[in-house]
């Protein structure tokens, strides 16, 4: 079975995507201090441990999400025939 790369590409940067933003926003409402999360500040251009910074996760965490989706299904159809 063949997977659909454009598909693929797309739900895994949406996942990846609210996944950043979700973490985020969730960790700010709890209280969390970032320590571990403030890394990604280092890979998203923008990103900041707050609210504006998870939006701008959100968008970076998609653009990254989909491209490792799209180059892990472009992998795997190649490898299956």
């Amino acid at each position: 079975m063949r997977l659909n790369v454009r598909a693929f590409a797309l739900t895994g940067g949406i996942v990846w995507g609210l996944t950043v933003c979700l973490a985020t926003l969730w960790l700010l409402a709890f209280g969390y201090e970032g320590g571990m999360i403030r890394v990604l500040d280092h890979f998203y251009f923008g990103y900041s441990y707050s609210v504006v910074g998870a939006f701008v996760g959100l968008f970076w965490g998609f653009i990254d999400g989909a491209i490792f989706a799209a180059l892990f299904a472009w992998l795997y159809n190649r490898l299956v025939r």
